[in-house]
């Protein structure tokens, strides 16, 4: 049981991250059949906007990939902005530029806008505030780190995908809590989803 647990911490950090239970699930009128890790996740999102009362005007997203996530929040957000280098990382098995492909995809989608950066470039430029933030780029800890800070400096809620793949990404969320002092939650189901907000609010 020891070594059992010694390893849960070594991979997963020795404080557990409160479990994220919806209240409800709805499917978003909106979707994008395209094959994404993201899938499932989908219809956890109206509870977490309706759960923490977070306004449904402006959200940033950090790795838009094939446009899957970016159509889901288009269903609950006036403006969805969308910020990658749309060339993959080292983490990811499709790494040619698919900048043209996926705008052409979510041409049909007016509230969703496409920015090819990278997301340093990004955050070192935007001041404005957000309503909802996602952040899915490279998973190492610092990048994970350096974008969700901003990102959780600049909106009322950050969601970060992949907690439960990488354990390097579930570590920086840990720490931007502590950090920020926002509360943070876990959905433990496809491939993890950080859920972190500020604390008038969770």
């Amino acid at each position: 049981m020891r070594l059992i647990q010694r390893l849960k911490d070594t991979f997963l950090g020795s404080e557990e991250i409160p479990v994220y239970k919806p209240r409800k699930t709805t499917r978003p009128a909106q979707m994008l059949e395209v094959v994404s890790a993201w899938q499932g996740l989908e219809v956890i999102i109206e509870d977490i906007l309706d759960r923490f009362q977070i306004g449904r005007q402006r959200c940033i997203e950090f790795g838009v990939e094939f446009g899957y996530s970016a159509v889901v929040f288009s269903n609950y957000f006036e403006q969805v902005v969308g910020v990658d280098t749309f060339a993959g990382d080292i983490h990811t098995v499709h790494q040619e530029d698919h900048y043209e492909e996926t705008r052409q995809r979510l041409a049909t989608y007016p509230n969703i806008r496409l920015v090819k950066s990278d997301y340093r470039d990004w955050i070192a430029q935007d001041e404005q505030r957000y309503n909802f933030a996602h952040v899915d780029i490279v998973h190492t800890y610092e990048d994970t780190y350096a974008c969700g800070l901003w990102a959780a400096q600049h909106s009322d809620c950050t969601i970060f995908h992949d907690t439960e793949s990488f354990p390097e990404v579930r570590q920086a969320v840990k720490d931007l809590a502590k950090a920020t002092g926002q509360k943070l939650y876990n959905y433990p189901h496809h491939y993890g989803l950080g859920i972190l907000v500020n604390p008038k609010r969770g």
